[in-house]
């Protein structure tokens, strides 16, 4: 409709329609590896159906087994003899650890893992720059630090629906995210600028968040279990808590996915087209920051979802962000579910933080990411 209004932006979109729309100074979020993209631009009901077919198949799988083997026959019949009102095959030990454990557990991780990837997303959209990511652009630790700051202040608090934890961490993301932006623009407008940003501000805020650590002895122990990230004592009240913040920010973001391709245009054609940039970026950043302050309000720091699971995305399926945006917050659910299934299962009976598991997964992806970028800078 916009087209045919404006015929000028027409030919603006025709002479921008190469992979990296966005000045050389600022490369666009595909510009880092050198094979091109795939070509999809919509969301279709393939995509949607692939991707609810993976995500249910995983979550199936992280229901029926576990540390504790509970028989995956069984727990099938266990599901339908609660659906049909027959009577269930496990004790009540056996059925306590199912719906009271590892069914939250797992959707938490659904939930967290949509949320970060989703976040991360929109951050490489808005910034227009493949190395943006909540962990690394300060969002994570600004949570962090205001989800340590309640939980030492006003710990009783931390359980609260609408409270302050969820707010302290939602302006701690905000502030992270809004400082590192600002010192990478005062030194430029590079990838590797905003990333030395990003790492500075996460340093700093994440050392403020240890000097409150220990001046508040008492709180430590409970601080350092979740800052190491991860779901392992989760129950539903923990999911109906990140729930709302969750699925509002996703339904944000998912509709932002074709403004955030007219604005990898440029501003000028956005405006041309109807876009107020600004606002579009603002909402973009507080869905992002809201989904990112939730999740890390309540399961910790848990890095590199958010980057690793866009990058996954694009390179496989599409580089619009009206695919990308949407297929990341069901591919981040996948992956997270899949960290917490490697983290409850490698050293069983113990676990790894969940933390520890993206770690490992998102250093190497990360250092081969900015290796693909080398030479892109300028």
């Amino acid at each position: 409709m916009a087209m045919t209004a404006h015929p000028e932006p027409q030919s603006n979109l025709r002479t921008h329609s190469h992979p990296d729309p966005a000045p050389a100074s600022v490369p666009g979020p595909d510009a880092d590896p050198a094979a091109p993209l795939p070509a999809a631009t919509r969301l279709t009901a393939v995509h949607l159906l692939v991707a609810i077919a993976l995500l249910t198949g995983v979550v199936t799988g992280a229901v029926l087994f576990g540390a504790i083997d509970l028989g995956a026959f069984r727990v099938l019949a266990e599901v339908f003899a609660q659906l049909t009102g027959g009577t269930s095959p496990l004790s009540e030990r056996e059925a306590a650890i199912l719906w009271q454990l590892r069914v939250p557990r797992v959707v938490l991780a659904c939930l967290v893992g949509a949320a970060l990837a989703g976040s991360g997303a929109a951050f490489q959209g808005v910034f227009r720059n493949p190395m943006a990511d909540p962990y690394l652009l300060g969002a994570a630790s600004g949570a962090g630090l205001g989800a340590t700051l309640v939980m030492v202040i006003a710990p009783q608090t931390r359980d609260w629906l609408i409270g302050p934890l969820p707010v302290a961490a939602f302006v701690g993301a905000l502030g992270g995210v809004a400082l590192s932006w600002l010192i990478g623009r005062s030194a430029g407008n590079g990838t590797v600028t905003l990333v030395l940003a990003g790492v500075a501000v996460t340093s700093f805020l994440t050392a403020v968040s240890m000097f409150v650590q220990q001046t508040h002895v008492d709180s430590l122990r409970e601080v350092y279990a979740w800052l190491f990230g991860g779901v392992a004592t989760s129950g539903w009240r923990e999911v109906l808590v990140v729930l709302p913040y969750v699925v509002l920010a996703s339904a944000v973001l998912w509709g932002c996915g074709r403004l955030l391709d007219v604005l990898g245009l440029g501003d000028e054609e956005a405006r041309a087209l109807g876009l107020r940039p600004g606002r579009v970026r603002a909402a973009v950043l507080l869905a992002a920051s809201l989904a990112t302050a939730a999740a890390v309000a309540m399961t910790g720091l848990i890095g590199f979802v958010g980057f690793v699971v866009p990058h996954i995305v694009r390179r496989t399926v599409a580089g619009s962000y009206r695919v990308v945006l949407p297929l990341s917050l069901f591919v981040g659910a996948v992956f997270l579910v899949l960290a917490d299934i490697v983290a409850r299962t490698v050293l069983a009976p113990g676990e790894l933080p969940v933390g520890v598991v993206t770690a490992f997964t998102g250093a190497p992806f990360f250092a081969l990411v900015l290796r693909g970028s080398k030479g892109r800078q300028r």
